[in-house]
């Protein structure tokens, strides 16, 4: 099962990681496709099975990330109160994903506050990687001009 070779998801009781697996959905898209946009509501969290994902933040994608291990996630905004995605999220190769409605993944968590817990940690720290790797980013393209502040 894809969730158990997800970070996010180790730890988690078989019982927990069952009740997630009923509520995934799979679903398969082309190439070009967009499984959200920017603009789209935030209601769902995803898990790549196969396939390669481009994040991609502002106009015309001006700071990307790319999704292509089995097991990485991606759709956050849905589960940490945001209305709306952040990026948007558009498939480089056929591509497959699991799909879970955020509303049914809290339902989950509210049961079990602990794994919640152990979930939103995990989740918090994959965040933070993906913030540091973009300032990373950042800095290489101003090489050596003056750095703008970002608190």
């Amino acid at each position: 099962m894809i969730i158990q070779e997800s970070e996010l998801f180790k730890g988690l009781s078989p019982e927990i990681i069952n009740e997630i697996a009923e509520n995934m959905i799979e679903e398969f898209y082309g190439k070009g496709s967009f499984i959200f946009k920017d603009t789209y509501l935030a209601e769902h969290f995803y898990i790549l099975e196969q396939g390669k994902i481009r994040l991609s933040v502002g106009q015309k994608g001006r700071m990307t990330h790319l999704i292509s291990n089995p097991g990485e996630t991606f759709g956050w905004s849905s589960l940490v109160g945001r209305e709306i995605y952040t990026a948007s999220a558009e498939c480089l190769d056929p591509s497959k994903v699991i799909k879970i409605e955020k509303g049914n993944l809290n339902r989950v968590f509210e049961k079990d506050p602990a794994s919640g817990m152990l979930f939103f940690k995990r989740l918090a720290g994959i965040i933070g990687e993906r913030l540091t790797s973009s300032y990373s980013a950042l800095l290489s393209a101003y090489k050596g001009e003056e750095l703008p502040s970002y608190g």
